[in-house]
């Protein structure tokens, strides 16, 4: 008698705790995740639109990979985002980690403001990453610093992202954040060297500021399982960056289109 009970109370604890997970798995907002909507692991290519320079009012495009995935729920890539989950909440809500994220240079030869200055190289950030989903949106808090040597600067990033639309033919994210560069960061992409100044564009120490983003991303079914991927989004530069004589505008838009096949 005395063992059936115990078996009967060893069972129901186990389909207890298997059912608190499935609860607390069931809380993770899929969709507001990351910036980019989705609801299953997306892999594929893209074209992005882009400033030439900082602060360019010219535009380049780039072929872009697209890969939205998590694995084993541990791990992740966002685009040009990578890292992993290290402390979790009960409910997945709150979750805290490391990532590592590309940040694109630019070819000085490019930009009309620039022609004649050394390029800016493509850089790696790394640091620690905090996300917090509620029933209103996801937050996420970040600070990085360049793992690459390039700039040897540090940002701050917020970000707010928030399900607009949740359809089977539509689903959208509207996204807002802020970003603080500190002096380095900005001196490195908008500074203005002794070797690099004319009689136009004189030596400039750019100094940490914050600047602002918001924007769209969107997905949409394509062809049997596949999706269409696409987002536009707006920055506007801080001060520092603003004031340099390399910036032409302050108001920087960027956009995407990709395709993408889920795995």
């Amino acid at each position: 008698m005395m063992k059936h009970a115990v078996t009967r109370t060893t069972t129901g604890l186990t389909i207890a705790l298997f059912s608190a997970m499935a609860e607390a798995e069931s809380r993770i907002d899929r969709q507001t995740e990351t910036a980019v909507p989705r609801a299953q692991n997306l892999y594929g290519i893209g074209v992005g639109v882009l400033p030439k320079t900082s602060g360019s009012d010219e535009y380049r495009v780039l072929a872009l990979p697209i890969i939205n995935a998590n694995y084993g729920d541990r791990f992740f890539i966002n685009a040009l985002q990578a890292g992993v989950w290290l402390l979790d909440s009960d409910d997945q809500r709150v979750r805290f980690g490391l990532s590592a994220e590309a940040k694109f240079g630019w070819d000085a030869s490019k930009g009309d403001r620039t022609r004649g200055m050394h390029d800016r190289d493509f850089s790696i950030f790394v640091g620690p990453l905090l996300r917090w989903q509620t029933d209103y949106g996801t937050f996420n808090a970040q600070w990085t610093t360049d793992a690459s040597g390039n700039s040897n600067g540090q940002q701050v990033q917020l970000q707010y992202i928030k399900s607009l639309v949740r359809a089977p033919q539509l689903r959208l994210n509207g996204v807002v954040g802020a970003t603080w560069n500190n002096q380095k960061f900005n001196d490195y992409y908008f500074g203005v060297d002794n070797s690099e100044a004319t009689a136009s564009r004189p030596v400039y120490r750019a100094g940490s500021g914050v600047e602002w983003q918001a924007g769209v991303n969107g997905m949409m079914p394509a062809f049997k399982d596949h999706s269409l991927l696409f987002g536009a989004f707006v920055t506007r530069l801080s001060n520092a960056q603003h004031n340099s004589p390399i910036t032409e505008t302050r108001i920087q838009p960027m956009a995407y289109v990709g395709y993408s096949i889920p795995f």
